[in-house]
């Protein structure tokens, strides 16, 4: 590994990761870097867990959609252990999945899949965790200590341009959110003539009522010039 030119290139990506413009594009881009600067990375993606739900986020390939949904059906896995729990290892490597007798129900489905070794990493921040990263080869033995070093430092640059993606976008939905229950109340204090704290208790009631969330009610007032 030629690591002066290895940090070239992981700066090179974390300034890319900045650049993106969504959340999506950012996953992508993280993925697609793993199978660019981690030795032995034929695939990666990013697996998350939503209670029992398995999510995989921006997959290079089917391989990993297949891989996720056979972890989460089985209940077992790497990569579903070091995302459901957050006190386990934060780093793995299975260097031969066809010697591995520790998932006996995923391990048979991922050598069907063609999987020969993986490699995986939580992916956190100080305030949070936001799923893993995980890293395939189609060859046993494909990932080295040198491998699961490279892959630790992208999967930290990784978790930050994630964290900072997803606070971002949650930032503009709340703007728009608030943008949206404004036009919502002001439809409403002009056609009943109602004060802005009367117009809000409207939209409140008739959320809780119809058991829907405020933005989707006043995106209907703002649609349909009104609840009816």
């Amino acid at each position: 590994m030629d690591w002066a030119e290895f940090a070239q290139r992981m700066a090179a990506m974390a300034r890319d990761l900045l650049a993106q413009s969504s959340v999506g594009d950012t996953l992508e881009r993280i993925t697609a870097s793993a199978t660019e600067l981690v030795e032995g990375c034929d695939e990666a993606g990013i697996l998350m867990l939503h209670g029992t739900e398995v999510r995989s986020l921006a997959p290079t390939a089917p391989l990993v959609v297949d891989s996720d949904q056979a972890q989460g059906n089985a209940g077992e896995g790497p990569c579903f252990d070091a995302v459901r729990s957050g006190e386990g290892e934060r780093v793995f490597r299975i260097a031969d999945l066809t010697t591995e007798r520790r998932w006996p129900a995923y391990t048979p489905r991922a050598r069907a899949l063609g999987v020969g070794s993986m490699m995986g990493f939580l992916l956190f921040t100080e305030d949070e965790e936001l799923g893993a990263l995980n890293l395939y080869s189609r060859r046993p033995g494909a990932f080295t200590e040198t491998s699961e070093l490279a892959g630790w430092l992208l999967a930290s640059h990784a978790a930050v341009a994630f964290s900072s993606a997803r606070t971002q976008a949650q930032m503009e939905q709340a703007v728009a959110t608030r943008h949206v229950i404004g036009e919502a109340m002001g439809i409403l204090m002009g056609s009943h003539r109602l004060t802005e704290e009367q117009s809000f208790a409207v939209l409140r009631r008739y959320s809780q009522e119809n058991n829907l969330k405020l933005r989707e009610v006043a995106r209907r007032v703002c649609e349909q010039g009104g609840l009816s």
